[in-house]
C-alpha cells in the first residue's frame, strides 16, 4: 500500500473537490492529499476521461452532466473545461455554492469579465486562477529577491510562451485522437496565442507587483504548417505585443508557434538584471549594463523543494496551496479575480489593437466598478472554428474517421523527416556529425508506419481535394517531402546513407525499445534508488509503442494504480563496445542493462529531448536487455523513451 503523503496545513479540515474538465484537471490530482483535498467528484464529456477518473478514484461521483455534478456535496471545483467556457462554467459553480480554482484564462469577452469579477463578490467564495508559471523556483527567488529591492524598479521585460503544439489541433491533452475522428479539437485547432497570454506576463506580474494598464500588437501575418485556421494571427503564428505596466515600465509578451520553441525571460530593474532560461538563472547586478553577470542557483525551502515532484516544474503545487490556504485560512492568495482580470485583459485586448493596426488599447482595473462599467456590454470575441469543418457535411465517414489520427500521426512523422533531410544539408558543420545517425536512424525505423500515414493522408485528399482537411494534410505531407520520401528508392536510399554514415564516423545509434514490455507489478512506495531488479514472479505483457517518437506508452498497464511499472525491451548492435544509453521517462525512473545498474533518475518529468539522461554503458554484440523501474504517479507518467549509442 501507498505511503500517505505527510500534511502541509496544521489542521484536520478536508477539503472536498469536484474536478470538472478531467484531461488537464487530473494533472493536479496526486497533490491534493498532501494539501487537505480530497478528490469526490468528476466530470467530463469524453468517455475515456470519465473512465480514467473512475479508475484513479474509485468510489467517487463521475458524469457527464454538469448540473448532476454540481449539485453534489463538495466544497470547490478545481476547472479544467474547454479554455473559451471557464467564465461561464466558474459562474456557474460560485452560483452553485462552490470555491473555485480556473485554469486559464479566466474569461473570454470583457462582458464576461464583469460578470465573473461580479459574481465572485457577489458569492463570498474564494476564487483563483491556476495560473502556475509564476511558481517556478527561480521566480519563486526573483519574487523575494525584488521585493527585497535588490533589483529596483521594473524598467523593461521580456518574457516568452512560444509552444509549437500543432497535434493538439487533432487530439486531447493526453494525445488521444479527437473523437469523432473527422472533427478539430474543440479550441485548439483556432484559438488566437494572445488569449493564452498569463504563462507569459504572469511572472513578471508576480515578481514585481506591477499590473498592466496598456497594449499595443501587430499582427504576424505568417504561420507553420498543419494548422486548420487559415487567419494570421490565430495557433499557428506569433503573437508578440507590448504592454505598459502601473510603474511606467514596458513588456514585451511573446506567445506562439514557430520553429524555435522558447521559454526564455529577461527582466530589467533600475538596479539589476536576471536572464532565466536553458542556461539557468543569470544575474547582472550592481547598477551598471557593464556590472558583473554571474550564474545562481536559487536557494529552496523545503516546501519549494517538495513541489519540484509535481507538474510544470511545481508551479501545479503552487496554484492549488494557496487556493487551499485561503479557504482553510482566509489567507489571500495572489491569483484571486482582480489578478486574474489583469493577466486575462491584455490579450483580449491585444487581438483587438492587432486588428485595429497597432491601436493602443486599455487595460482597464476590474477593481473600479465605474471602468467595469464601460465593459458591460463589450461581447466581442474572436469568431470560434467550427468543430466539424474540416470536412463537407456529406463526406463519407468510413474514410473521415481516420483524419485525426492521421493528422496526429503524419505531424511527428513529417517532422521528423524534415529535420534529418534538413540536417544533412550542414551536416559536415556539425560539432559532432555522428548527431545525424540518430535523426536518420528514426526515420528509417518509421518508414513502414510513414508509408501507411501517408497514403491514408492522400486517399482523404483525393476524395475532398478543397476542404481545410485535405488543406493541412497536404501541408504537413509537403513538410514531409511528399510521396516520394516514402517510396521504394528513397527508402533504399536512406538506407546506403545510413551505412555511409557509420563508415565515416564509426559509430552506431541504435533502434529503441521496439519489443517494450511492461508489468502492473506494483512494489512498495520506496524511493526510486532503491526499488529491485525484479528476478521471478514478474509477469510482461506488450504495451503500445510510438514509432514516431519513440515511446513506449505504459498508460494501459498502470491506469487506475500508483505504484512502479516494470518495463524491459531491447536494443540490437552490431558490435561491442562502450557507448551511451539515452533515456527519459514521464517519472522517476531507474535503469538496468543486461543485469546491471545503469542508471537512476529520481526527478525526471519528460522523455523527450532536450531533457533525456545518459547514462555510459559496455554494449554487447547483439542483443542488449534493458529494465527500467517507472514511478507511475497515478497516470502523471505515461512511459519512456531509451536510445542506445555506441
Amino acid at each position: 500500500m501507498a505511503k500517505k503523503a505527510s500534511r502541509i496545513f496544521d489542521t484536520d479540515r478536508r477539503i472536498r473537490l469536484g474536478i470538472w474538465g478531467l484531461g488537464r484537471g487530473m494533472s493536479f490530482f496526486r497533490t491534493c492529499e498532501a494539501l487537505n483535498i480530497d478528490v469526490v467528484a468528476g466530470c467530463d464529456y469524453v468517455p475515456h476521461m470519465r473512465d480514467r477518473f473512475a479508475r484513479d478514484c474509485p468510489g467517487a461521483f463521475v458524469t457527464d452532466n454538469e448540473d448532476d455534478f454540481l449539485a453534489q456535496d463538495f466544497d470547490a471545483v478545481l476547472l479544467a473545461t474547454y479554455c473559451p467556457a471557464h467564465a461561464p462554467h466558474a459562474i456557474k459553480a460560485l452560483r452553485a455554492g462552490k470555491h473555485v480554482l480556473s485554469e486559464v484564462t479566466a474569461f473570454f469577452t470583457m462582458a464576461e469579465g464583469v460578470a465573473l469579477v461580479e459574481a465572485v463578490e457577489a458569492s463570498g467564495k474564494v476564487y483563483n486562477l491556476a495560473e502556475n508559471y509564476p511558481f517556478a523556483p527561480q521566480f519563486l527567488w526573483l519574487k523575494r529577491k525584488w521585493d527585497e529591492g535588490l533589483f529596483g524598479d521594473l524598467m523593461y521585460a521580456e518574457f516568452e510562451y512560444v509552444h509549437e503544439i500543432r497535434s493538439l489541433a487533432y487530439t486531447y491533452i493526453d494525445g488521444t485522437p479527437v473523437q469523432p475522428g473527422w472533427t478539430l479539437h474543440n479550441w485548439r485547432s483556432w484559438l488566437n496565442y494572445h488569449y493564452y497570454c498569463t504563462h507569459s506576463l504572469g511572472p513578471v506580474m508576480y515578481i514585481t507587483g506591477t499590473r498592466p494598464t496598456r497594449v499595443v500588437s501587430l499582427p504576424g501575418t505568417q504561420r507553420l504548417a498543419g494548422y486548420p485556421h487559415e487567419r494570421s494571427g490565430d495557433m499557428g503564428g506569433v503573437a508578440p505585443s507590448l504592454i505598459h505596466m502601473s510603474n511606467g515600465a514596458v513588456v514585451r509578451n511573446l506567445m506562439g508557434a514557430t520553429t524555435n520553441d522558447v521559454h526564455s525571460q529577461r527582466i530589467w530593474g533600475t538596479l539589476g538584471a536576471a536572464e532565466s532560461g536553458p542556461q539557468g538563472l543569470l544575474l547582472r547586478l550592481g547598477g551598471s549594463g557593464g556590472s558583473p553577470k554571474l550564474p545562481v542557483k536559487p536557494a529552496m525551502s523545503d516546501l519549494e523543494k517538495r513541489s519540484l515532484a509535481t507538474g510544470h516544474g511545481g508551479g501545479d503545487f503552487w496554484v492549488l496551496y494557496f487556493f487551499a490556504r485561503q479557504i482553510l485560512t482566509g489567507e489571500k492568495a495572489p491569483w484571486d479575480i482582480y489578478a486574474a482580470a489583469d493577466v486575462t485583459i491584455p490579450g483580449i485586448q491585444a487581438i483587438r489593437s492587432g486588428i485595429d493596426g497597432g491601436t493602443p488599447y486599455e487595460v482597464p482595473d476590474f477593481r473600479d466598478r465605474a471602468q467595469r462599467d464601460r465593459y458591460r456590454d463589450d461581447h466581442w470575441r474572436q469568431e470560434a472554428l467550427p468543430a466539424d469543418s474540416a470536412f463537407p457535411p456529406t463526406a463519407d465517414r468510413e474514410l473521415t474517421q481516420h483524419f485525426s489520427t492521421t493528422m496526429a500521426n503524419l505531424i511527428g512523422q513529417a517532422l521528423a523527416w524534415r529535420a534529418y533531410a534538413d540536417w544533412a544539408k550542414v551536416a559536415d558543420e556539425l560539432d559532432s556529425p555522428a548527431q545525424l545517425l540518430g535523426m536518420l536512424e528514426r526515420v528509417v525505423h518509421q518508414l513502414p508506419a510513414m508509408r501507411q500515414t501517408y497514403a491514408m493522408a492522400m486517399r482523404m485528399i483525393d476524395a475532398y481535394p478543397h476542404s481545410r482537411a485535405a488543406r493541412v494534410l497536404r501541408e504537413m505531407l509537403e513538410v514531409g517531402g511528399g510521396m516520394d520520401a516514402v517510396s521504394d528508392s528513397a527508402a533504399r536510399a536512406l538506407k546506403r546513407k545510413h551505412a555511409a554514415l557509420v563508415r565515416r564516423h564509426g559509430s552506431v545509434q541504435a533502434a529503441t525499445l521496439t519489443t517494450a514490455e511492461a508489468s502492473s507489478l506494483l512494489p512498495p512506495d520506496a524511493p526510486i534508488e532503491s526499488v529491485p531488479l525484479p528476478r521471478r514472479g514478474v509477469a510482461f505483457s506488450p504495451v503500445p509503442y510510438d514509432t514516431a517518437h519513440h515511446f513506449v506508452d505504459v498508460r494501459p498497464v498502470h491506469q487506475g494504480k500508483d505504484g512502479l511499472v516494470y518495463v524491459r525491451g531491447s536494443i540490437e548492435l552490431p558490435r561491442a563496445g562502450k557507448g551511451r544509453l539515452l533515456y527519459g521517462a514521464d517519472g522517476p525512473v531507474r535503469v538496468w542493462v543486461n543485469g546491471k545498474p545503469a542508471g537512476c533518475e529520481p526527478k525526471a518529468t519528460n522523455p523527450a529531448a532536450p531533457d533525456e539522461y545518459q547514462a555510459d554503458v559496455t554494449w554487447k554484440k547483439g542483443r542488449n536487455d534493458l529494465l527500467f523501474a517507472l514511478r507511475t504517479n497515478k497516470g502523471n507518467a505515461w512511459g519512456l523513451i531509451a536510445r542506445g549509442v555506441l
